[in-house]
């Protein structure tokens, strides 16, 4: 459960990130503008790992890293999908 549950939790803003990356694409809009969601998630991560490694420590703090390190993951899918060309 310690990987399980941190997963369950970057599901929900993941996919949310991943839809508004597709939208953002699918309006044609400048790669810069399609780009901040991503980079807000990357920040996010980034504290959320400063947090579980500095605040919290131990177990909790694992759950912060395994969650920081799964909204990253979300982060790197929605940086490829606003690099690929658009059509």
């Amino acid at each position: 459960m310690m990987i399980g549950g941190p997963l369950l939790i970057a599901l929900l803003p993941g996919v949310l990130l991943l839809l508004v990356t597709w939208l953002f694409r699918k309006m044609k809009w400048n790669k810069v503008v399609r780009m901040i969601p991503s980079m807000l998630t990357v920040m996010a991560a980034a504290v959320l790992f400063y947090i579980g490694y500095v605040e919290v420590r131990g177990f909790e703090g694992t759950g912060y890293l395994f969650l920081s390190v799964f909204l990253l993951l979300f982060a790197v899918v929605s940086y490829i999908v606003v690099k690929k060309p658009v059509r």
